[in-house]
């Protein structure tokens, strides 16, 4: 039953410099449900050997066999609805609302 899991690893943070967020996923091989997701914090999550270890030993643990990582930092690490009001912008990233990145 854990043949062929996806694992898949994303970067969030402040601005496209700074990943301050990393999340970590496995869905069944077709993609539709996801199995277990982990996330971690701190001030540069993509160049902590400690938080690399720990998402490797997270994917292996969950017997993935293909991982997919996000180019860059894909957006800004705040969730809607949890750490500000569905529908807005995050007051805590101006970066990402006001487009400086496209």
């Amino acid at each position: 039953p854990s043949a062929g899991r996806i694992g898949t690893i994303a970067y969030y943070g402040p601005d496209i410099h700074t990943a301050t967020k990393v999340v970590a996923a496995v869905f069944r091989p077709s993609g539709s449900k996801l199995i277990a997701m982990k996330k971690w914090y701190g001030q540069a999550v993509d160049k902590d050997p400690g938080v690399q270890l720990e998402i490797q030993e997270f994917l292996t643990n969950h017997h993935v066999t293909n991982v997919a990582v996000s180019d860059g930092i894909m957006g800004c690490p705040h969730e809607e609805g949890i750490d500000y009001p569905l529908g807005g912008e995050c007051p805590f990233c101006p970066f990402w609302a006001i487009g400086i990145h496209e």
